[in-house]
């Protein structure tokens, strides 16, 4: 239980190994086994909120089950072991992003461009891949992105029971689960496994958020025309600057009002008595 100093820089566990060394091998554990089990509840969640009418009761009964019962149901079944907790997690971390998939779907599927590209003749296979695939996908993926830290957190928790990894694995649950009896002599052999949780949680959600703004910035790019560096065109009523001996766009002139017309010099369409003020 040494502090955290030059030659360990977050100290050692009780039995004196380096608490920098096990966490950096324990990443490889721990965010490999969230990165996997993030990927196939996406492809369940995916395939199945394709399907909305196969896929809704499932979701109902799964979307009540949390990670924890599950892992303890798992564990049940086929015993503890490192795979215990990715099966657990996966079996109920595809609910949310299923019922995502199908919301976006219903939605596509009422949108006007749809209905014209079927009316063109535009088979399902056609539709899925141009039109409801390109839009369903990336706001599903960035949910999933936002979803990696509590599948690492769940399976961190059935880590933290004993369902998952033994023993002397350097998964982030079990460095918590091993060294929760010594938090008050060495607070830093819980604060580390403690703090890298909480970096990947936001990471995912800055990495989600910057997906989304770059997607919005293109889209909003796409639906103002302009590209390369092109103006918007100039709204109407304004005044477009033109060569020499070239007459310009000009506002209607603004005439009425309690002074009469705009006397002569003014600008057009600007008022012959100031506005009145206002508090």
């Amino acid at each position: 239980l040494l502090p955290p100093s030059t030659a360990h820089p977050l100290g050692t566990d009780a039995l004196g190994r380096d608490m920098l060394a096990r966490l950096g091998h324990g990443a490889l554990a721990t965010l490999g086994t969230a990165l996997l089990v993030g990927a196939a509840a996406l492809l369940i969640g995916v395939l199945l909120g394709l399907l909305p009418r196969f896929s809704g009761p499932l979701v109902d009964t799964f979307n009540a089950v949390p990670a924890v019962p599950a892992g303890l149901l798992v564990t049940g079944l086929v015993g503890p072991g490192p795979t215990t907790p990715a099966i657990a997690v996966a079996a109920v971390a595809w609910t949310p992003l299923a019922a995502h998939t199908s919301a976006l779907l219903r939605q596509e599927r009422a949108a006007a461009h749809l209905a014209a590209a079927r009316g063109l003749g535009a088979g399902r296979a056609h539709l899925l891949r141009r039109h409801l695939l390109p839009a369903v996908l990336p706001p599903v993926i960035r949910h999933s992105l936002l979803r990696l830290p509590g599948i690492a957190l769940a399976l961190a928790a059935l880590g933290f029971l004993g369902l998952g990894a033994q023993p002397p694995s350097p998964e982030w649950g079990l460095l918590l689960a091993e060294n929760h009896p010594y938090a008050e002599r060495g607070p830093w052999t819980v604060a580390a496994p403690a703090l890298a949780l909480a970096l990947l949680g936001a990471l995912a959600v800055t990495t989600a958020h910057r997906a989304g703004r770059v997607r919005r910035g293109r889209r909003g790019d796409a639906d103002s025309g302009t590209k390369g560096g092109e103006a918007a065109p100039a709204p109407p009523g304004s005044i477009v600057p033109t060569a020499p001996g070239l007459p310009g766009l000009l506002p209607p002139p603004v005439t009425g009002g309690p002074g009469g017309p705009a006397p002569p010099g003014s600008p057009a369409g600007a008022p012959s008595t100031p506005p009145a003020h206002t508090h």
